[in-house]
């Protein structure tokens, strides 16, 4: 098994934990990352743009000028596709763009991006990531500590943190059920706890 260093606040070295090769020491696949990132993007994409077709403008109700004798081509609406203000054809229409990923992708996924940041030596395990009050400056400096300022942090759910990081610009504060491939590999550092290690472990064991 591997072994990782653990800190404390201060990022003194506190002592170390074995941790699964499986999960902190896999083959990075950059693959997977693409095929991930890009499932999560197109999860988080609005989908609402929209445009109106000719049955739905305004307007058009009359036919704009006689069918023959003008010596220009019929027309039989205002509304039409060609005309200023006439309606859009195969226009976008709202959607959803999300779409299904094997669960296997998306746990390997997860598996190399922990790994490389392991192998970079950028994810930092602490003892306990308590404040002690909710205070974004000691947050700033906690973290300017651990992890140059610049960390996805997974916890447990704690409001105090949460409070404290979430002004900071480099600096998010998710739950382990949050934990996800894009924030992993956007974030240079990521900061957990050891209760934080056995339940990804549970998680992504194969």
């Amino acid at each position: 098994m591997a072994t990782l260093p653990v800190y404390n606040l201060n990022r003194e070295e506190v002592g170390s934990i074995e941790v699964s090769d499986a999960v902190f020491a896999a083959e990075v696949n950059r693959h997977l990352f693409y095929e991930v990132v890009k499932w999560q993007l197109a999860r988080r994409r609005a989908g609402t743009a929209s445009t109106k077709t000719r049955s739905e403008v305004a307007g058009g109700g009359k036919k704009p000028y006689r069918q023959k004798g003008t010596g220009r081509a019929r027309q039989g609406s205002r509304r039409a596709a060609q005309w200023v203000g006439g309606g859009a054809v195969h226009g976008p229409r709202p959607r959803s763009f999300a779409y299904s990923l094997n669960k296997k992708m998306r746990k390997g996924a997860l598996r190399s991006a922990l790994s490389l940041r392991a192998s970079q030596g950028r994810l930092v395990v602490v003892q306990e990531l308590s404040l002690g009050e909710v205070k974004t400056k000691r947050a700033a400096q906690v973290f300017s500590r651990l992890a140059e300022g610049h960390a996805l942090v997974i916890d447990g759910g704690s409001r105090e943190l949460l409070l404290s990081v979430r002004n900071l610009p480099h600096v998010k504060c998710l739950p382990v059920e949050g934990l996800n491939v894009f924030d992993v590999l956007k974030y240079r550092h990521v900061v957990l706890t050891e209760p934080m290690v056995r339940r990804i472990e549970g998680a992504l064991a194969k």
